[in-house]
């Protein structure tokens, strides 16, 4: 396969998983309604790891130091960037959580620069910043005739965003020790599965016991198994093989395109109004991203 042709492939990689990822805001709007978000995040990422077995059914050899970037890289992406996410969408539209995740990218080239001294900081990336910014405050505003911000699922999903950044960077470390991509994904599964049991212990125990008849639900079973083994074990895998093939801050680029695929999923699943001010935000934020991007 030649250059370009591996870089094509990353960048249907990526695309495949912008599709997924967007679908994956509605997807858990509609288990929220019974399950909690660590259910979710736990039942999840047990399907991921199980289905990356069967892919790759082989135990690969890592350095032991390494196992730290493997843990840090299921803290940052799989703890704290999903579980936050997830909560957040609790507390607000699925749209606008989707929106205001959606400046990923502008933490990854933040923190890339800082940590991996890589040179993505620009006058166009600092305009580009403030303008999705701008946007992001519009989306938050969105239905609130008071004109205030709801803390708990807005700046929840914001915190969420700055994860991902740091988790991205980890992952450039990671990628760059050429070890299999469904491997690594995989251990990293393992580690954020093992980091999530004390919690489900000793925060989720009743909840584990309790309403078994939600299982009885074909839509709760399809959405938990395409959350774990499509939007997880597949997207995952294939969002770091991207990320190694076309570079991690280019192919974040895609991720712009997130909210548009989770309103319109949110519009048809979920009977989310698209209002006037939401959909100027939406836009405002998506065109600052790509200003920054120059």
């Amino acid at each position: 396969m030649s250059f370009r042709d591996k870089k094509v492939f990353g960048y249907l990689l990526a695309a495949a998983c912008v599709f997924f990822w967007g679908i994956t805001f509605v997807c858990t709007k509609y288990l929220l309604r019974d399950f909690s978000p660590l259910e979710i995040l736990f039942y999840r990422f047990i399907a991921a790891y199980l289905g990356l077995w069967l892919l790759r059914p082989r135990f690969e050899k890592i350095a032991a130091r390494d196992n730290i970037l493997f843990a840090l890289a299921g803290f940052f992406g799989v703890i704290l960037y999903q579980l936050f996410e997830n909560i957040a969408i609790n507390y607000t539209n699925a749209s606008n959580v989707s929106v205001i995740v959606s400046i990923c990218p502008l933490f990854t080239a933040i923190f890339s620069q800082i940590f991996l001294k890589e040179k993505h900081l620009s006058l166009w990336f600092v305009i580009g910043f403030f303008i999705s910014i701008t946007g992001v405050t519009l989306v938050c505003l969105n239905g609130n005739k008071t004109l205030e911000f709801n803390p708990k699922g807005d700046f929840l999903a914001l915190f969420s965003a700055i994860c991902w950044g740091l988790y991205s960077v980890v992952i450039s470390i990671i990628n760059k020790k050429n070890y299999d991509q469904i491997c690594s994904t995989r251990r990293i599964f393992f580690f954020a599965v093992l980091m999530m049991i004390p919690l489900m212990i000793f925060t989720d125990q009743k909840n584990i016991t309790a309403n078994s008849v939600r299982f009885s639900n074909p839509l709760n079973i399809l959405y938990l198994l395409f959350l774990g083994l499509i939007a997880s074990g597949f997207c995952f895998a294939a969002w770091n093989k991207a990320c190694k093939i076309a570079g991690t801050v280019k192919v974040s680029c895609g991720l712009y395109l997130i909210p548009i695929v989770t309103i319109i999923f949110a519009f048809f699943v979920l009977g989310e109004k698209i209002t006037l001010l939401g959909a100027l935000g939406a836009a405002i934020t998506i065109a600052g991203l790509f200003v920054s991007e120059r």
